[in-house]
Formats: C-alpha cells, structure tokens, sequence
C-alpha cells in the first residue's frame, strides 16, 4: 500500500457533529477518516473517488474526546421496541382474529335464523 501524503492532523478539517476529518484530495474529492478509526490505531485516510491514501500524523492524547452517537443508542434501544412492537402487533392480530370469529359466529346465527324465518314462511 503506497502512501501518497504524510499529513500532520492539525492540517485536516474536523467536522465534531460527524466527529469526521477530511483533507483535499487532487482528484477533486475528499479523504476522510472517523475519530473513531484514529481511537482504534488507523492512520491512513483513503479518497472514495481515486486510489489514494494518506497518513495521519497524530498522538492519540492530541485527539478530541470520541462520543458514542445517537444512532447507535437508538439501534440497540430500538431492537427491543421493534420486539415489543412485534409482540403488540400479533396480539392485535389475535384479538382482530377472535373478534372476527365471533362476528362470523353471530354472523351465522343470524343466517340460521334468517333461513328458519324464511322455511317457515315457504311451509305457509
């Protein structure tokens, strides 16, 4: 893996919303690298468009503090609302179902009663 660049990290421009470094590639695009990547030891940053890469000089102790994002709160909270949710929408189904049965039930009756009123009326 060639390296194209070395970089000092103060050179990147840091988004902390996205916690995302990036660093004007020749190819017109960027290169991009998460804090989080950086935390974990990698240092080479890679264009999306080209086959570039450069490497990030940093001391880790230099680096912003790394905070855990929403999203990934949300997908492990979410998991278990959509089990919940799972369970209430097949209970729902299961009451739908029984109501409908016996709407059918009572639904027969009446069609029963109806064709007793009706042989009836047929034998006078």
């Amino acid at each position: 893996m060639s390296i194209y660049e070395e970089v000092e990290i103060e050179d990147l421009d840091y988004d902390p919303a996205t916690q995302i470094y990036t660093y004007p590639c020749p190819c017109g695009d960027k290169f991009s690298i998460s804090l989080e990547e950086l935390y974990d030891g990698e240092d080479v940053a890679t264009c999306p468009s080209c086959t570039l890469r450069i490497e990030i000089i940093y001391e880790e102790d230099d680096l912003p503090d790394l905070f855990e994002s929403d999203d990934e709160d949300e997908e492990e909270e979410g998991g278990a609302d959509e089990t919940d949710q799972g369970a209430k929408k097949e209970d729902e189904k299961r009451e739908k179902d029984d109501a409908g049965q016996e709407e059918k039930k009572e639904d027969d009756d009446d069609d029963d009663k109806l064709a007793k009123s009706t042989q009836k009326k047929l034998a006078i």
